[in-house]
């Protein structure tokens, strides 16, 4: 049995290590509040220089704040742009700006989100990636619509310099994305936003897809914080929006889905999707066979369980949505009737081959 001097001396040790990490953390937070408020201090607040910027149609928070960095406008783009997502400033425009680096953050959100200079430069056109569309079929519209071939996109989106740049950009975004590339079949399936695109006769490629990623990030940045906090991952929530994207057609569909194939997560039972087994076929068929559903690919969610590889399409902001609030449901079993478009619900095995004789029958 230890003794009371014994007691008194390990009490003092732990109170003593107790006091050290106290201390630590204050320093933390100091050093980290001193680092947060300095680098949102003017640059130079003596120069008297005016600095012409331009803020391309389309760019993101975290771009604007890349370029008043590459511009020697703010100290910090990753301080810039954080100090804009929690203050909640948006409302900022393209345009030319005369910026300069004596001016506060105060300042230069103000000019932000009045506008500069409006671009007049005419756009050689319009490009629009659809809902749901796949890696493959976004190269395809590309090259329709662009002079850069398919063979240019892949060349881009598959090239590690390409990758490693992009992940620096977009760390939040991009981290499993970049974790899992060698288990996936693309790397960026399912990070390049549906949306149109303006472009002009001298974008570059690697401007069009980072526009795509860019807008991604500005989309998933409403939710990386609850993300964190849940047990998934920016990753998942993007393959199971894929998933709900060509699985629903309204949103209070996507919701249920999402219930149905949480539910089905949850007691490990394959979600059976469809939209897994034609990707690993690499075609889209409205309808699958039975020789379909013995696909070898990872992709194939009838064989294997759990999410799979990763995306398996580029889902719209409402099936990311639904995947982060699937709806609480006690429904294990969906199934659509493509004449109608109508879906389906159902708790029970029983009860979905009954839906299966009536409507699809």
């Amino acid at each position: 049995m230890p003794n009371r001097q014994s007691t008194q001396a390990v009490r003092k040790i732990v109170l003593s290590i107790v006091s050290i990490l106290i201390i630590l953390v204050i320093i933390l937070v100091v050093s980290g509040y001193h680092y947060y408020t300095t680098s949102l201090e003017p640059l130079e607040p003596e120069s008297n220089e005016d600095v012409p910027v331009e803020i391309p149609i389309g760019s993101s928070r975290t771009d604007i704040a890349r370029i008043l960095e590459e511009n020697n406008i703010i100290r910090s783009a990753f301080v810039f742009n954080y100090h804009l997502r929690f203050t909640g400033e948006e409302g900022f425009q393209a345009g030319y700006y005369l910026f300069s680096p004596s001016m506060s953050t105060d300042e230069i959100v103000w000019m932000l989100q009045e506008g500069g200079t409006p671009i007049t430069e005419e756009s050689t056109g319009r490009l629009t990636i659809p809902e749901g569309y796949t890696i493959e079929q976004v190269a395809i519209v590309i090259d329709n619509q662009t002079d850069y071939s398919v063979d240019d996109f892949f060349e881009l989106v598959e090239s590690d310099d390409f990758l490693d740049e992009k992940y620096e950009e977009f760390p939040e975004l991009l981290a499993e994305a970049i974790e899992h590339k060698d288990e996936t079949l693309y790397t960026l399936e399912g990070y390049l936003y549906p949306a149109t695109y303006e472009y002009f006769e001298d974008t570059s490629l690697d401007n069009l897809v980072t526009q795509m990623i860019s807008r991604m990030d500005s989309v998933m940045s409403e939710y990386y914080g609850e993300i964190a906090e849940m047990d998934s991952s920016v990753h998942d929530i993007l393959t199971m929006a894929s998933f709900i994207e060509r699985e629903g057609i309204t949103y209070e569909d996507r919701e249920l889905i999402s219930g149905v194939f949480y539910n089905r997560l949850e007691i490990d039972m394959p979600l059976q999707t469809d939209v897994s087994v034609t990707y690993a076929l690499g075609q889209h068929q409205e309808r699958i066979t039975y020789d379909d559903l013995e696909v070898d690919s990872p992709y194939n969610l009838y064989e294997h369980r759990g999410l799979g590889p990763g995306p398996v399409n580029n889902p719209d902001e409402e099936s990311i949505r639904a995947s982060m609030y699937p709806a609480e449901t006690d429904y294990m079993f969906f199934l659509a009737d493509l004449s109608t478009r109508n879906i389906y619900f159902s708790e029970t095995y029983e009860q979905h081959l009954e839906y299966q004789n009536e409507y699809l029958r």
